[in-house]
């Protein structure tokens, strides 16, 4: 069982986020990768862990990618602390901006509808 990003996976549950797992093992890299889908309502951010192991079966981060809200291009963490400090500092108001620009369009929407 994968115990990566333990410490992440709490803070999102004590704030409200619902998170997936998924495992895959590519076939022509060494890495292995971990894939984990979270948000509140809709499951549109994503960490991709890239990890390997240590000669002594430890398991070893090498790069953590996070894209919120479908971003192009990731933020790339080579620790779980680096992401924790990122995702305190950023994550809620971030959602905060999401949130008002879709309140935005739906209202653009249901105003050019009525006219």
């Amino acid at each position: 069982m994968l115990i990566i990003l333990s410490r992440t996976k709490q803070y999102l549950r004590k704030n409200g986020y619902f998170y997936k797992k998924e495992y895959m093992r590519p076939l022509l890299t060494p890495d292995n990768i971990y894939i984990f889908r979270f948000g509140r309502d809709r499951l549109d951010n994503r960490l991709i862990i890239r990890y390997s192991h240590k000669w002594t079966g430890r398991q070893r981060i090498n790069e953590i990618d996070l894209r919120l809200h479908k971003q192009k291009h990731p933020r790339i963490f080579y620790s779980e602390s680096e992401l924790l400090h990122y995702l305190e500092e950023h994550l809620l108001s971030h959602e905060a901006k999401v949130q008002a620009r879709e309140a935005k369009k739906s209202k653009e929407v249901t105003d050019g509808a009525s006219k």
